[in-house]
């Protein structure tokens, strides 16, 4: 090019990128290493691509490159428009009234484009954490509109790639609702679809990586293990270090749910050598979360303090109250673990308020417990029937499984005839721990 390209035409090259050449693009921006690379790269193939012009001369299979490269060019160019019109599409559809969004998707062709389909997968991904039923919605409003795609103009296989992955995120969603049953034939559904589709070893370790989390929901460790295994190499496969730094994230809950605290936070450290922080930096904040919240469960409060502190202004990016309450619980811990209970009491209590006015009630009631050990502990029984006086209403208003209630009005029974010390407080919340992602475990009660 003789002349440097104008602001449109380098807008219009990213525009008209896939999203992995766009975060490719972003990190060129920033690294004159890579930018070096790719000028040496570029050099090499125009030195043996190159070739005087009348070699060309009028061979057929020239013009049938040139139609493919316009055809291709004509393609990018649509998804372009098509991922600038989303977002306010995505606004309108969601505005509509939920019993008119299915008919407002099929009666108007202007919803029926590659780019909301994108979008929509994207957004039930990032509205997991905090809105499961929401994530849910938004997954098979996806595969609704899929239904609607022009195949010969995007792809068949590509729309069941993409059918795959929003199926994926449709189990996940229900995984953390706990309706795990639900997430399986979802996932059944899932797999399904990516059997018609093209192969692309993204989208397999994607769903790996997503069944993995439900495996590990329903402590079936191993097979856990294996797919998230699977996901991480696919991903290192393909050069997508971040995917794989995730899937590592993964892979250290896994652990940590075996009870193999060493081993989940060494994967943690792992997995920061590879998450890109500018992509998602939520992912990074639950990565060093959990870091410290596993550092302060092992006893090493020392390291977890540290840690806590190197992240506070990452805290503070993120100012919602499912961030916060949490910030306060491992905070609370470490301030427990320094002796200084007045504060660790505060600053649990403070969590457990935000816990229960945000309708959560499993966070609520592992952290009751948490303050019911601290009473324990110092012998505080009026407290500790308190605070077990509130906790049966609450988490019955709060629709908690009768399983998981059973255990707590048992605990509420043992401190009311002042028969219940630590280890019943330790095996209650144990308990729920394990019930969290499985309402069919039962409570066997405490053994003698």
């Amino acid at each position: 090019m003789a002349i440097h390209p104008n602001d449109l035409r380098l807008e219009g090259l990213y525009l008209a990128s896939e999203r992995e050449d766009q975060e490719t693009l972003k990190h060129l921006s920033r690294c004159q290493r890579c930018r070096d690379r790719f000028a040496a790269i570029l050099q090499q193939r125009q030195t043996v691509t190159a070739s005087p012009p009348e070699e060309a001369g009028d061979d057929p299979a020239c013009e049938d490159v040139t139609q493919v490269d316009s055809l291709t060019l004509a393609l990018a160019l649509t998804l372009a428009r098509e991922r600038f019109a989303a977002p306010e599409l995505l606004v309108e559809l969601i505005r509509c009234p939920l019993e008119r969004r299915e008919g407002l998707l099929g009666k108007d062709p202007r919803f029926h484009i590659w780019g909301l389909f994108e979008l929509l997968i994207e957004r039930s991904l990032e509205t997991g954490t905090r809105d499961r039923e929401g994530a849910e919605e938004l997954g098979l409003l996806a595969l609704d509109l899929s239904a609607h795609l022009n195949a010969f103009l995007y792809g068949a296989e590509r729309i069941e790639d993409l059918r795959a992955r929003a199926w994926a995120h449709v189990a996940n969603a229900r995984r953390l609702r706990s309706k795990l049953r639900a997430a399986d034939e979802a996932f059944r559904r899932a797999s399904s679809h990516l059997s018609k589709g093209t192969g692309d070893p993204l989208e397999r370790a994607i769903l790996l990586d997503l069944e993995a989390s439900l495996r590990r929901d329903q402590r079936r460790f191993p097979e856990a293990l294996g797919l998230v295994q699977q996901a991480v190499d696919l991903f290192l496969g393909i050069g997508d270090r971040h995917r794989a730094g995730r899937s590592l994230i993964n892979m250290s809950t896994v652990h940590y749910f075996t009870g193999d605290l060493d081993q989940a936070i060494s994967l943690l450290f792992q997995a920061f050598d590879r998450i890109d922080a500018e992509q998602e930096p939520r992912l990074l904040l639950c990565a060093r979360h959990n870091l410290i919240d596993y550092l302060s469960q092992a006893g090493r409060f020392q390291e977890a303090q540290e840690i806590y502190f190197q992240n506070r202004a990452l805290y503070r990016d993120f100012v919602e109250p499912w961030v916060q309450n949490r910030r306060k619980w491992v905070k609370g811990r470490i301030a427990r673990g320094f002796g200084q209970t007045a504060l660790a009491e505060s600053l649990l209590l403070a969590a457990r308020d935000g816990f229960l006015a945000e309708g959560i009630p499993y966070d609520t009631a592992l952290i009751s417990l948490e303050i019911a050990t601290l009473y324990a502990e110092q012998g505080r029984m009026p407290e500790l029937k308190r605070l077990a006086g509130e906790m049966v209403p609450i988490f019955s208003s709060l629709q908690i499984h009768r399983e998981a209630l059973a255990a707590l009005t048992f605990l509420k029974q043992a401190i009311d005839t002042e028969q219940a010390g630590l280890e019943v407080v330790n095996a209650v919340a144990g308990y729920l721990k394990r019930a969290q992602h499985d309402p069919e475990v039962r409570f066997r009660g405490v053994e003698g």
